[in-house]
């Protein structure tokens, strides 16, 4: 195995969730991975669709590829993932750090989901903190980056990096840190890994939310453009400061339209919540009492 092989990388952007699915391919071998899959869901009908997932898989087919693995970031809190679908369509193995066992932990009591059993189920493989795993004959090294969660880890391989929901294009910034677990001072020293890579790595963010200065949609660029012009944390700008930054900015933000379903189906890697007793399958909203 060599680092030195350069993958092929193709985005699919969700206009829904503001999300970036990639497929990663090692160009000797065409085996492949999908990195933060998407389900459609429609929160006001209930309706799950896999128009994304029958994206992706077109494409991998098409291209001729072999995938391997089929990964998450993090459990996200914005959209449902498609990582069970898109395992079971494409035969692959499934990943995520290790640390989602926490996020099980804590999530699986706020909607009294006894039956998560908080040891990292469904998932293939739950990767370490440095840990390598191969795809094809590309060396894929695994960051644990926390500070959005818990359990956030980047995924280098080549000359790449998916650092997931911990940074935005330079020009929107960074993750915010207000959900259970996450941590502005954490999210500043996982942050300052990933632009300790190579200035020429390329870095593939999970979102693009399109701040008011552009019209196009973008979610490459590199560490040595984030180094230089990321809006929150750019070479110059001190811990402290960027902590001040983040938390103003985490206290103008509204949860996420999909916080409660995505995670009711994410830390179970995809995978619904058990049937009710008369058959149905709900997804729960805790209620916050008045007063």
């Amino acid at each position: 195995m060599t680092q030195a092989i350069k993958p092929d990388v193709t985005g699919f952007f969700d206009k829904a969730t503001s999300t970036v699915t990639y497929v990663v391919a090692d160009p000797r071998t065409s085996k492949a991975a999908v990195i933060d899959p998407v389900l459609d869901y429609d929160p006001a009908s209930g309706r799950l669709s896999h128009e994304n997932l029958d994206r992706v898989a077109a494409f991998v087919k098409e291209k001729g590829l072999t995938v391997e693995w089929v990964l998450d970031t993090h459990a996200h809190a914005d959209h449902l993932t498609g990582t069970a679908v898109l395992r079971e369509k494409l035969k692959a193995k499934s990943g995520i750090g290790e640390h989602i066992t926490d996020i099980q932990s804590y999530w699986r009591n706020v909607f009294h989901m006894p039956y998560v059993a908080a040891d990292g189920t469904p998932y293939d493989r739950l990767f370490a903190d440095g840990e390598n795993f191969a795809i094809g004959e590309l060396t894929v090294k695994v960051i644990h980056t926390p500070g959005h969660t818990a359990a956030d880890v980047t995924y280098v391989a080549g000359d790449t990096a998916f650092v997931g929901d911990t940074l935005f294009m330079p020009d929107y910034g960074t993750a915010r840190t207000d959900f259970p677990g996450g941590n502005a001072h954490t999210l500043y020293a996982s942050i300052r890994k990933i632009l300790a890579l190579p200035a020429e790595t390329r870095i593939f963010v999970g979102h693009d939310y399109l701040p008011e200065s552009r019209s196009d949609v973008r979610w490459e660029s590199s560490v040595a453009e984030q180094r230089k012009s990321n809006k929150h944390i750019h070479d110059g700008v001190s811990e402290n400061d960027f902590v001040k930054l983040r938390e103003e900015r985490n206290a103008t933000l509204a949860s996420p339209r999909l916080l409660y379903p995505s995670l009711q189906v994410n830390i179970r890697g995809g995978h619904l919540p058990e049937p009710e007793e008369n058959g149905s399958i709900y997804l729960k909203t805790p209620i916050r009492k008045a007063g």
